[in-house]
């Protein structure tokens, strides 16, 4: 595995003395997982730093897949969801959070990999965010597939890992959700309505709602609180989308970029004022923050169709991209060294 990063690094280099362009990222590891059947779609990780373990949602195998980065295999499946969807992993307690499609929120030892508890919410529990200045998580559920008029965002303390509260957002969808600590909101993304729900985290309640009006279907966040910048995912096509940049003092649209389409996941590198997006159309996409506050377009990085969902870690620097089997593509999770 050194050997593989090594040359990685140095292919890199060489790409920097010949004058041409280098790309943002570089493979450094394909862990295969080969158990995980045909199915288009795989959900949101969660990361053990640590202890260097990687917690998969395979949507087809009904699992969570648990990856030993260190040797790149599969160290343990556990079974038995009927969808999983978003992992939240909280170390010093030994927990994973994993929401299931059913309508429960599954909580699991990770020392022994045993269910301790399953806290009951509304069908299609799906996406999360944590604050971790309060030990809060908030989980998406409810909505059209619950059979409701309107969706939750419940409040988990993954403390006594009870639930201790709901927020009711009118709308018959949740996609993603970030939390902004500068100013105590949860940002919520609602893609039947085209528009953003700020939520005051200590009222519990909607405090205004931005409506986007240069793209649409908007599913994925990446936070830039230094800047003040929130970047929206779009799916507005089959295979074109876009990521809006809005202003969080004010909710006003400051750009559009062009992106593919079926972005999942969005994270922001702090360290290189980045933005990488995972996207279905088999590429991720980066920009870059330019000392203007405008953005330049880096090359897009080759990963396979439907491979929409990926995590960054700022602390191990790597890109986690989750692959789904589907036709000869057989499921795996694509790790990326970001290059400089």
């Amino acid at each position: 595995m050194r050997r593989k990063r090594l040359l990685v690094l140095l292919a890199a280099e060489l790409l920097a003395g010949s004058g041409i362009a280098r790309p943002p990222l570089g493979l450094v590891q394909a862990i295969e997982m080969p158990e995980v059947p045909p199915g288009p779609y795989a959900d949101h990780m969660a990361l053990d730093p640590d202890g260097q373990r990687l917690f998969t949602t395979p949507q087809a195998a009904h699992a969570v897949d648990v990856l030993d980065l260190r040797t790149g295999t599969v160290l343990r499946s556990i079974r038995d969801f009927d969808n999983p969807h978003a992992a939240f992993y909280r170390g010093d307690r030994g927990r994973l959070f994993v929401t299931d499609g059913k309508g429960t929120l599954e909580v699991l030892d990770t020392r022994s990999y045993r269910r301790i508890k399953s806290i009951r919410l509304q069908a299609d529990a799906d996406g999360i965010a944590y604050d971790a200045r309060t030990g809060l998580l908030y989980v998406a559920n409810g909505g059209a597939d619950a059979g409701k008029s309107y969706s939750l965002v419940s409040i988990i303390d993954t403390v006594e890992e009870t639930r201790t509260g709901d927020i009711r957002i009118d709308a018959p969808a949740l996609e993603a959700m970030a939390i902004d600590n500068a100013t105590d909101s949860l940002y919520v993304n609602l893609p039947d309505k085209n528009a953003i729900a700020v939520v005051d985290l200590k009222a519990r309640s909607i405090r205004s709602v931005w409506m986007l009006t240069r793209a649409t279907r908007n599913e994925a966040f990446a936070l830039d609180s230094a800047h003040h910048a929130l970047y929206v995912g779009c799916n507005e096509g089959d295979v074109r989308g876009s990521i809006l940049v809005l202003d969080t003092t004010s909710g006003k649209e400051l750009d559009k970029l062009a992106i593919g389409s079926w972005v999942d996941s969005m994270f922001y590198d702090a360290r290189r004022q980045r933005i990488y997006a995972s996207t279905g159309v088999g590429e991720v996409f980066t920009y870059e923050r330019r000392s203007d506050g405008s953005y330049r377009a880096l090359d897009p990085v080759d990963t396979a169709v439907m491979a929409r969902t990926s995590l960054y870690s700022a602390e191990l620097d790597r890109l986690f991209v989750m692959v789904p089997h589907l036709g000869w593509t057989s499921s795996k999770v694509l790790v990326f060294s970001p290059l400089d």
